[in-house]
């Protein structure tokens, strides 16, 4: 032992290639907003990516594949709800595989668009895998195991997350898939058994359900995506219900074992459920077991996790981590905004930046769900005397023309002051409606009260209507 740690080598004899005023390690989301973030303040900057093209799994295996597979199986759904059919009035058979292709147009162009940011902004790209070699030194391990060793003052963790895969559960069988895997689904299944009812199990139930398939979703708690308005929730249920998935809460399974034809999953509770394949879905690792943490004193959580402070500066004064790898909210437009503020932070010594309060909540199920603020459940037990005004999206003449009448917009709003305190928005469109009531939440004064809806003139016929409507419920309910 003493041999070994006597040969092994130290960063006095390892040869430096470039050193640079900060490394960022990944270029997702997270990576990205803190890379244009130093370099557009005159830091030179070298980011690191293992995969051979930029975006992290953001743009390759999560939010925009998943995303332009729910954008094309939408858009089938409606045009057979205007009374269709795909095969006979277009001559085309609609496969998981064939909505694929357009999904890999769309990764390649955010991939060439993203690869010109880092272009235009100087900031040379080392593909391969990272490790610290000490809190100043990481070392870029490439596909032909050559390592180059690249120096920095600062160092951002950005690597992001994956799948969790308990060690129980066989991935490599030719029928069990997590989040990433399922875009290689190579066969047509007619069923499936989605396992984890959170953002992205619910989100693939709507996208294999809308293609026709038979769908159980199985949801570890006891009901959909409970961090949401309960209303919200509950109207999600129902459609789903009423589209045909099969739902069962408060389950969790005690075996998955592939057979000839297909997957059965065996439930604690003593059931068994059977279908052609299974998404596994129930929870996510941040990437941080190949980054060699131990050399410079950091020990991420059982989810692989990094602890942060509000600066995203970690326990190691010059090591900052923004992204999933951290945790809560992990969302693509957040990380963002992490990169963005830990590198405002690093420039200026930890004195500026930090996120909005209230952070908007885009959830692309069929329908779409989409929130900002205070829900019910929250200002009720906060004793805040509040009120409701919905609209109906049946009632809304761009809804009928569209076709997409199932869902609502509902404002919460104080009884007293009119302050806008939250916006829930279900059905098509949810996430771009949701940033109208954002931006007059987030006003200061008297300005970001519901009335604000009742005096401006909108657009006819659009969903943004849909805020008057709300509105005028709400003022109508007062006394």
């Amino acid at each position: 032992m003493a041999a070994a740690a006597k040969n092994k080598k130290t960063p006095e004899n390892i040869k430096i290639s470039a050193s640079y005023d900060v490394i960022v390690i990944g270029t997702g989301p997270g990576g990205e907003g803190a890379a244009m973030g130093l370099s557009k303040q005159g830091k030179t900057v070298a980011v690191i990516e293992r995969e051979k093209d930029v975006g992290g799994g953001c743009t390759h295996v999560g939010t925009i594949p998943s995303k332009a597979l729910r954008h094309s199986v939408s858009r089938m759904v409606e045009f057979k709800k205007s009374g269709f059919n795909l095969e006979t009035d277009i001559g085309a058979k609609v496969t998981f595989q064939s909505i694929l292709q357009h999904t890999q147009r769309v990764i390649k162009d955010q991939v060439q668009l993203r690869q010109g940011f880092y272009y235009r902004n100087n900031c040379p790209i080392y593909q391969g895998a990272a490790s610290f070699v000490d809190c100043n030194t990481i070392a870029v391990t490439d596909a032909n195991n050559e390592i180059i060793y690249l120096r920095a003052k600062q160092v951002i963790i950005a690597t992001g997350s994956r799948p969790y895969r308990p060690s129980d559960v066989n991935f490599n069988k030719s029928r069990i898939y997590d989040s990433d895997s399922i875009l290689s689904l190579a066969h047509q299944p007619r069923s499936i058994i989605v396992y984890g009812a959170g953002v992205i199990g619910c989100e693939y139930a709507s996208i294999f359900r809308g293609l026709g398939l038979r769908v159980d979703l199985v949801n570890t708690r006891d009901r959909l995506l409970s961090f949401l308005d309960t209303e919200v929730t509950e109207s999600l249920s129902y459609h789903f219900w009423n589209s045909g998935v099969v739902m069962r809460n408060s389950e969790s399974y005690s075996k998955i074992e592939e057979t000839k034809d297909g997957v059965v999953l065996h439930l604690e509770s003593g059931k068994k459920m059977k279908a052609d394949c299974l998404l596994f879905a129930n929870g996510r690792t941040g990437n941080t077991d190949s980054l060699a943490l131990a050399n410079v004193g950091l020990k991420p959580n059982s989810r692989g996790q990094l602890e942060v402070n509000e600066h995203y500066q970690t326990t190691v004064k010059n090591i900052y981590a923004v992204g999933d790898v951290i945790g809560y909210p992990s969302l693509a437009s957040a990380a963002y905004d992490q990169g963005r503020i830990a590198a405002k932070s690093m420039i200026s010594g930890n004195t500026e930046g930090q996120l909005i309060r209230d952070i908007p909540t885009g959830i692309y199920t069929i329908p779409e769900i989409s929130s900002v603020g205070k829900t019910e459940q929250e200002l009720t037990e906060q004793k805040v005397p509040y009120e409701v005004g919905r609209a109906q999206f049946k009632h809304l003449a761009r809804a009928q023309i569209g076709g997409v009448d199932v869902g609502f917009l509902k404002l919460l709003f104080h009884r007293e002051t009119k302050q806008l305190l939250g916006i829930h928005c279900f059905g098509e469109r949810s996430s771009e409606i949701v940033h109208i009531g954002q931006a007059i939440m987030e006003q200061k004064g008297d300005g970001n009260t519901i009335e604000y809806f009742i005096n401006t003139t909108f657009n006819y016929p659009t969903m943004a209507e849909a805020y008057r409507v709300a509105a005028l419920n709400g003022l109508n309910r007062l006394f």
